[in-house]
């Protein structure tokens, strides 16, 4: 079999995310011709049928669907080969891929990231945010702030400290509605809290009450939209402390509902060499060790 070049998984990609040779050709900036030879090529290596007509397009057979993970983890290798090349070559120039859940990406991170910038104006920074832990052994970023202990090997990990999490409300909230005195006077109120991915809180509970969808009344997947709702003054909610003593929010039982949640920031230590990643590294350690210390 010949081994099927980068080149063909690109375009195999393009089509299983657009459906269409049209589509894909104009992602990897190929004709249509040339995408429609490389799906061949890859099934004749392969001896497989990857994809077949359907009024909607091309539709993936069960083989291509089994390769997509795979394939996947190609593209982030070949990128973080590119940025590694980059920067080895280009000094305090280059672009580091930062993952971060959406909270911190979005709230906390902002002023680090400007603060980076001001100083290393050739950087070129790339935010993922996701509440999913990214892998870095397969370079789906550079560095990465996460709320749980790395337990892969080859990774360069720094514990910044812990931050400390509750229950806020806003103070209008708490002018119309009151503040709960026990866990049980919660269920009389509006909490904000997950609709259907359950996986932070799973097995917890709160004086005695396991936390489940029912206990809310606004249910949201998203943590920014819940956020957002807390600040806006329509229920309970849980929140870092540096975040709501800036927002100026009441909290709510803190004798009861207060939890750390740790703060790493990780990098594959194969990567510790190249200036820009480490100089992004250094920049998040400082940053969020301050961060934490507001908490």
């Amino acid at each position: 079999m010949t081994t099927p070049t980068w080149d063909l998984y690109r375009s195999f990609l393009a089509v299983l995310r657009h459906g269409s040779l049209s589509a894909a050709a104009r992602e990897v900036g190929a004709t249509q011709p040339t995408v429609g030879r490389h799906i061949d090529q890859l099934e004749q290596a392969f001896g497989l049928s990857l994809f077949s007509r359907s009024p909607g397009g091309l539709a993936p057979t069960e083989a291509a669907r089994a390769l997509r993970a795979h394939a996947e983890a190609m593209e982030s290798a070949a990128a973080a080969l590119e940025r590694a090349a980059y920067g080895a070559a280009s000094g305090d120039r280059g672009t580091v891929r930062i993952a971060a859940s959406t909270i911190v990406g979005a709230e906390v991170l902002p002023p680090i990231l400007r603060r980076l910038r001001d100083e290393h104006p050739g950087l070129v920074l790339e935010l993922a945010l996701s509440n999913r832990v990214e892998d870095l052994l397969r370079r789906d970023a550079d560095v990465a702030v996460r709320m749980v202990r790395p337990e892969q090997a080859a990774l360069l990990a720094r514990r910044i400290g812990e931050i400390r999490v509750g229950l806020y409300a806003t103070p209008d909230y708490a002018r119309r509605h009151g503040l709960p005195a026990t866990v049980e006077a919660m269920a009389g109120h509006t909490l904000i809290g997950f609709d259907r991915d359950d996986l932070t809180v799973r097995g917890v509970d709160v004086g005695g009450i396991k936390v489940t969808r029912e206990l809310f009344s606004l249910r949201c997947d998203n943590d920014l939209a819940q956020l957002a709702a807390l600040r806006a003054g329509v229920g309970i909610a849980a929140c870092h402390a540096p975040l709501a003593r800036a927002a100026g929010l009441a909290p709510v039982l803190p004798d009861v509902v207060s939890f750390p949640l740790e703060v790493w920031v990780v990098m594959h230590e194969d990567l510790k060499a190249l200036r820009p990643v480490r100089l992004v590294y250094e920049a998040l350690v400082a940053g969020l060790a301050e961060y934490v210390a507001a908490t």
